[in-house]
């Protein structure tokens, strides 16, 4: 499960960066020992291919790719490369939710049955209604049940499969494409009492509104109440109010939308390639992307916090980085880790014990980290290509991530 892999990445230390605006003769030297650090830890041949960036409101700082996007093909990683960004997905459907409260289409504190065509409601608790501010926060109760692996992650269609493993661990089996249900099929399936996927263990015995439990099947839903209240898809949604106006162009859904010659490889380990695959709860966890186009995603959200941010208003950007949350509604609470998403959230936005603001993410082949310090209005941001699949490599993660805040006041503009 998608939390699994993210559990790996709880244990990243910070440095004390040096402040003060570089010169620009110092501001490329800065840049060109960056780079050549970056080189360094990935020349240690612990993942294939990575992405990162830096960024203020103002403009992108350093962008970079290294290694490979296919390490058989040597097909080199670059700031145009594509790839999942896995649950860092979840923020988008958090921006969408605002912007169609935006347009009078819904309000966060609506009950969801309001919106579906089949109700979803928690079992233990027939009379309590779940609201689009439950599965905002993860306090929907709306648990991912044991269906969420096996009847989600399918096969993209007309790839040469030869060699390559077809489960991603035991409980993870990729099915074919043509095997594959819509999303609200799926959602039906999974929350329904007569859909073929329900389990009871689908929902905690818990007030809805009650307990944090972080549920990729709850963001998923959200999507689909948007895709309701709009009449369009989500993609499409989400195309017009968010990625067109932010002038991602390397950015999609679906494999359809982005240019696949620069789709990077999943890797589970440096040697083991993965086949190409797709989400049917495509939201929660399946926006595809670059870090070109990512850069300019972590500028607005930075914007959007300053009071400064273009899809939407000042004060859907205030509700999106409102933390929603207080200590009594969590089981346990992470205090360690300033990238713990069991800390606090905001609108489908996570936030650290000490403030930053963003969210990580993991799927088979594929980590990423997107966070800024709302205190400095610097951003980082973090893809590779490649499982954490041993100790040594979570170390070399680790180092890139504090690699990029040691120089992020270096090669500042």
């Amino acid at each position: 499960m998608r939390r699994i892999l993210i559990a790996s990445l709880l244990f990243l230390s910070f440095g004390i960066a040096t402040r003060g605006v570089a010169q620009p003769g110092r501001r490329q030297a800065a840049q060109d020992s960056l780079t050549a650090e970056l080189e360094s830890l990935r020349s240690q041949g612990h993942f294939n291919g990575f992405g990162v960036a830096l960024v203020n409101r103002q403009s992108v700082l350093y962008q970079q790719g290294f290694g490979f996007a296919d390490a058989q093909a040597q097909k080199v990683y670059g700031i145009h490369t594509v790839q999942s960004i896995a649950s860092v997905s979840k923020t988008l459907v958090g921006l969408a939710l605002l912007k169609a409260q935006e347009l009078g289409l819904l309000t966060l504190d609506d009950p969801i049955n309001k919106y579906l065509p089949f109700p979803v409601v928690n079992p233990a608790f027939p009379d309590v209604p779940i609201t689009l501010r439950h599965l905002a926060t993860h306090t929907s109760s709306i648990r991912d049940n044991d269906f969420y692996l096996s009847k989600n992650y399918s096969l993209k269609p007309d790839q040469n499969l030869t060699g390559l493993p077809l489960a991603f661990e035991d409980e993870q089996t990729l099915i074919p494409a043509d095997s594959a249900v819509t999303l609200p099929v799926f959602l039906k399936n999974v929350l329904t009492p007569a859909g073929k996927w329900y389990q009871s263990k689908g929902f905690l015995a818990r007030r809805p509104g009650e307990l944090y439990e972080y549920s990729n099947v709850g963001a998923a839903l959200a999507a689909y109440v948007v895709e309701r209240v709009s009449k369009q898809p989500f993609p499409d949604f989400t195309a017009r109010y968010l990625t067109r106006p932010l002038r991602m162009r390397d950015s999609g859904w679906h494999f359809a939308d982005v240019a696949f010659s620069r789709y990077a490889r999943p890797y589970k380990s440096p040697a083991v390639p993965l086949p190409y695959y797709s989400l049917t709860t495509y939201p929660d966890g399946g926006f595809l992307s670059s870090v070109a186009d990512m850069s300019q995603y972590l500028r607005e959200l930075i914007r959007g916090y300053q009071g400064q941010g273009t899809v939407l208003r000042p004060a859907s950007y205030r509700e999106l980085f409102r933390p929603q949350l207080a200590a009594g509604n969590f089981e346990e609470r992470n205090e360690r880790n300033p990238y713990s998403e069991s800390y606090n959230v905001g609108v489908f936005m996570g936030f650290g014990y000490t403030g930053f603001i963003g969210h990580t993410g993991g799927d088979p082949g594929v980590v990423a980290l997107l966070f800024f310090d709302p205190k400095s209005g610097i951003g980082r941001l973090l893809l590779l290509n490649t499982n954490l699949s041993t100790k040594a490599g979570e170390v070399a993660m680790y180092k890139i991530w504090n690699t990029l805040e040691k120089y992020q006041h270096r090669v500042g503009r």
